[in-house]
């Protein structure tokens, strides 16, 4: 057997808000019939939210802008793999 623990399936039951004003909403509007138990749409709403700002973030930026930025991404990509001589 798998010494590794058995991770419980995120699709099964969404995770409990931290703030305690966000779990007390959350209880009210499941109680009044607001929200539903299962609403997992917000994580799919927000990521693509995400990839929609990274394209127009991309748009915006100048020729030289983009590439300082590739820059500082690949050195951080190949710093740990630098091989002593």
């Amino acid at each position: 057997m798998s010494d590794e623990p058995v991770k419980p399936d995120p699709e099964k039951k969404p995770k409990r808000p931290r703030d305690a004003n966000q779990l007390a909403k959350r209880i009210v509007d499941l109680a009044t019939g607001q929200a539903e138990e299962g609403e997992a749409n917000t994580e799919k709403r927000g990521h693509a939210g995400g990839v929609a700002g990274g394209k127009a973030r991309a748009e915006k930026l100048t020729l030289e802008e983009r590439r300082e930025i590739a820059k500082k991404a690949a050195a951080a990509r190949w710093k740990d793999r630098e091989e002593p001589r």
